[in-house]
């Protein structure tokens, strides 16, 4: 997926800053990077996974303040399943999902407090949902 230089890039660009850490986890591989740079742009720390069973590796070893899921994924994984495998290492990890393939979740759907971001969502619309959710408080969404 994404070389490990783009984390370091994030940590470089902003030295005074303690980082909130993202894991954007999408399986199309232009998604995910222009995703990754945005919020890389916007000082985060970027972690990228193209599947749930990589996402749950790093979640294993890394902490992360804000997992951004797609819904459906490679190898027949699922952004929905991985976030409640999230939450439950993590109660209080914020959960974003997005798709193209639908325009909501159901009720009940996603784990508690999660936002839905429908495909194609601009990158600015990414950094400034993250900026409100790790700066400024979750917004209560499902």
């Amino acid at each position: 997926m994404f070389p490990i230089a783009f984390t370091a890039l994030g940590v470089a660009a902003f030295p005074d800053r303690v980082l909130s850490t993202v894991l954007v986890v999408e399986d199309e591989p232009a998604v995910c990077e222009l995703a990754a740079e945005a919020l890389l742009d916007e000082g985060y720390r970027v972690l990228t996974a193209a599947d749930a069973w990589e996402a749950e590796a790093i979640l294993a070893r890394e902490n992360v303040d804000l997992l951004f899921t797609d819904i459906d994924l490679a190898r027949n994984t699922n952004g929905i399943v991985l976030a409640r495998h999230a939450r439950s290492q993590c109660p209080d990890l914020p959960v974003v999902y997005t798709s193209g393939g639908r325009s909501c979740l159901s009720q009940g759907e996603g784990v508690s407090e999660s936002v839905f971001v429908p495909k194609p969502y601009r990158p600015s619309q990414l950094v400034a949902l993250t900026n409100d959710i790790l700066r400024g408080g979750f917004p209560h969404h499902a």
